[in-house]
């Protein structure tokens, strides 16, 4: 490497570094901002990489035609897309999804300070993806302290070839994060890089009691949140969210139904009725009161469809459980000044009734935020709480 090249370098490194204190609202700590300056970002991002195109979709960004755009990408404060469709290429006319990304800079330092680190602490990070973060996390606490599992094993040889080629020796797992990895536990902090709809018992098994688990947050409704645990012993942990990350799901808690080809069918006769609630205020409106609404009903998702091409109907709500059998639609005319939206239900649960009764608490609990709600996780099961574990309500799904 050139000197100018060094210098380059190392300027965007500062460069990024700036933008993140903006996120942050403070400076990157000494540690951390060490750990991004011997391990440059771009040096861990493939060849190909995947950015968005502002119209809700991806774009290759090829390092070896447009080298600009790429490294530009690499040093900005943004996730990049590293890979698609699980690493299968995508048939003809079939729209990429992102299967794996190196997070926005921002997010994993904040991710990182949550951790609350200090020397001589052991770590189990749960998706290693380019092994930026289990990098970072060699360079504060030590290779012997840091085991990294990725379920992909095509990533995971990767990641491997390219710590060893930027002197990180992290312990590199290829498995089921979902499990963890016992051999090497117990750890004080487990740390993942995927969100999940339920902490995994392993995570909560193989943390010493006082230890931590950090997990971005997904549920059905929404995927937003971040969770910091504390091991409590004896199988329990309990924590609370911050209004932060939104991360891919761990691969053995996806859930991809879809209405026309899942949930409903021509056999069902839904019942008809009306509302004098904006469905647009209740899904979608807003991030903080969907997080609310999310964990109130527990295992219901929903999808807006466009121009459904049912007369009178300009935007149609679906809303129906994880297991198919109950669902909901309600639709919008166009008109802003509506008072009343066309309601139809189908199923062993009235599912719009459910999202007004969320949407309504949510109103009359002084719209909270994610900081205001918690989670409890024992043996018997998951409780969600609001302000304090007293609050509390068991999390459906």
């Amino acid at each position: 490497m050139t000197q100018n090249q060094q210098e380059e370098e190392q300027a965007a490194i500062r460069g990024l570094l700036l933008s993140v204190r903006d996120e942050l609202g403070h400076e990157v700590a000494a540690e951390w901002r060490a750990a991004a300056l011997a391990l440059p970002r771009h040096r861990f991002l493939p060849d190909l990489i995947w950015l968005r195109d502002g119209r809700g979709r991806y774009r290759a960004c090829d390092r070896r035609t447009d080298p600009a755009a790429w490294f530009t990408a690499a040093y900005t404060d943004e996730a990049v897309v590293t890979q698609i469709n699980d690493g299968a290429s995508p048939a003809e006319g079939d729209r990429p999804w992102p299967s794996s990304s190196a997070s926005a800079p921002s997010v994993v330092f904040r991710m990182l300070e949550a951790l609350d680190l200090s020397a001589g602490m052991r770590v189990l990070e749960i998706g290693t993806g380019t092994g930026l973060t289990s990098a970072y996390l060699a360079h504060r606490l030590g290779d012997a302290n840091v085991v990294t599992i990725e379920v992909d094993s095509a990533l995971t040889e990767k990641a491997r070839a390219v710590l060893a080629a930027n002197s990180a020796k992290p312990t590199v797992i290829c498995g089921d994060g979902q499990e963890g990895w016992r051999r090497e536990a117990p750890y004080d902090r487990v740390a993942a890089t995927c969100s999940v709809t339920r902490v995994p018992d392993a995570w909560v098994q193989q943390t010493r009691p006082g230890g931590v688990i950090l997990t971005p947050w997904d549920n059905p409704w929404i995927c937003w949140g971040l969770l910091r645990l504390t091991v409590r012993g004896g199988g329990t942990a309990e924590g609370r969210f911050s209004p932060y990350s939104a991360f891919m799901t761990l691969r053995d808690q996806r859930q991809q139904h879809r209405i026309y080809r899942d949930v409903v069918r021509d056999e069902h006769e839904p019942k008809e009725s009306s509302t004098g609630l904006d469905p647009r205020l209740v899904a979608g409106g807003d991030w903080e009161s969907d997080f609310a609404v999310g964990h109130r009903l527990g295992d219901v998702w929903y999808v807006w469809h466009d121009d459904p091409e049912v007369e009178g109907v300009r935007r149609r709500l679906w809303l129906a459980t994880t297991d198919c059998t109950s669902w909901a639609a309600v639709d919008w005319d166009g008109n802003e000044n509506a008072e009343r939206y066309t309601v139809w239900q189908y199923g062993s649960r009235r599912l719009w009734e459910e999202a007004e009764a969320a949407y309504r608490w949510w109103g009359d609990h002084g719209r909270p935020g994610p900081e205001r709600f918690g989670l409890t996780v024992s043996g018997e099961g998951h409780r969600v709480w609001l302000d304090a574990p007293a609050n509390s309500w068991p999390l459906r799904g």
